[in-house]
């Protein structure tokens, strides 16, 4: 059994707060330069490098990549073996948020009662999923989102008759339903399978995944690809104002459902899709 302070939690969840809202993941400014070279609307290629150069911006001044710096989601894989000391492990994560919102810099966005709009004024409280994993670590991570591309998420409860193309048209209508209001490109995170909020949390997870992963099972990589495809033939294109990049990636995470069930949601991310992760 190893021992882990809850001082250690608050002090990585304050680093990996302001890490997500300043640094967007490598794999996605790789993938936003090379579409930036692929695009072929004019108009579309050039707001792909202003997008770059609003990143450059955010690193020479030291400031958030995005203005709304989001609600904290915080995933917590905690080793089996680890006993956590000192105190509670939800008011850790959440002095966590606090002193990285506070001490970052960052926008606070979360109100108190959802009727009665009351700012917190310190971006708390998170939203927080934990798991159980074998080992004497915990792995946390930190994924910042922002509303825009929130309030365009969707969830279809499918029947088995609907099949795999009813899982496409699924995607396909909620990401044209979305249209530009999530600051495309974006990244979609789908869940497949579950029951109602199963499937919602497994598309959230699959933002958190890099976009040059693809799913390990054959049939549900070549699934992402196929969904990718058609929403970059949707002409919704970055920001909005048309071009091939609508997208880009389609990560699907997928769970066992129940023999009458199809549930299908859509996570939707921006062209910047937060996440930092670290271990203790």
């Amino acid at each position: 059994m190893r021992e882990i302070n809850i001082n250690e939690i608050v002090n990585t969840i304050e680093v990996l707060c302001i890490k997500a809202n300043k640094e967007l993941p490598a794999d996605i400014e790789n993938c936003l330069h090379n579409c930036a070279k692929c695009e072929t609307s004019a108009l579309g290629k050039s707001v792909l490098c202003d997008l770059e150069e609003n990143l450059q911006a955010a690193k020479q001044f030291d400031i958030p990549i995005c203005q709304d710096t989001g609600m904290a989601v915080v995933f917590l894989q905690i080793g089996q073996d680890v006993h956590i000391v000192g105190g509670n492990l939800t008011d850790a994560v959440n002095e966590g948020v606090r002193r990285g919102y506070i001490n970052g810099l960052l926008r606070k966005s979360v109100v108190s009662d959802p009727l009665e709009r009351v700012n917190t004024n310190d971006n708390t409280p998170a939203v927080i999923h934990t798991s159980i994993v074998p080992g004497d670590k915990i792995e946390i991570t930190v994924a910042p989102k922002g509303f825009g591309s929130e309030n365009m998420s969707g969830i279809k409860m499918l029947t088995p008759s609907h099949g795999r193309q009813g899982v496409i048209d699924a995607v396909l209508s909620i990401v044209k339903a979305a249209s530009n209001n999530p600051c495309p490109p974006m990244v979609v995170g789908v869940g497949i399978g579950g029951d109602f909020e199963q499937c919602a949390y497994l598309s959230k997870k699959a933002l958190c995944r890099s976009i040059e992963q693809r799913n390990e099972n054959p049939f549900y990589a070549q699934l992402e690809k196929e969904i990718l495809d058609q929403i970059n033939k949707l002409d919704i294109g970055p920001q909005g104002f048309g071009g091939i990049t609508t997208a880009f990636a389609v990560n699907i995470e997928t769970a066992p459902t129940h023999i009458a069930g199809l549930p299908v949601a859509v996570n939707i991310g921006c062209h910047v899709t937060r996440h930092a992760t670290m271990e203790i």
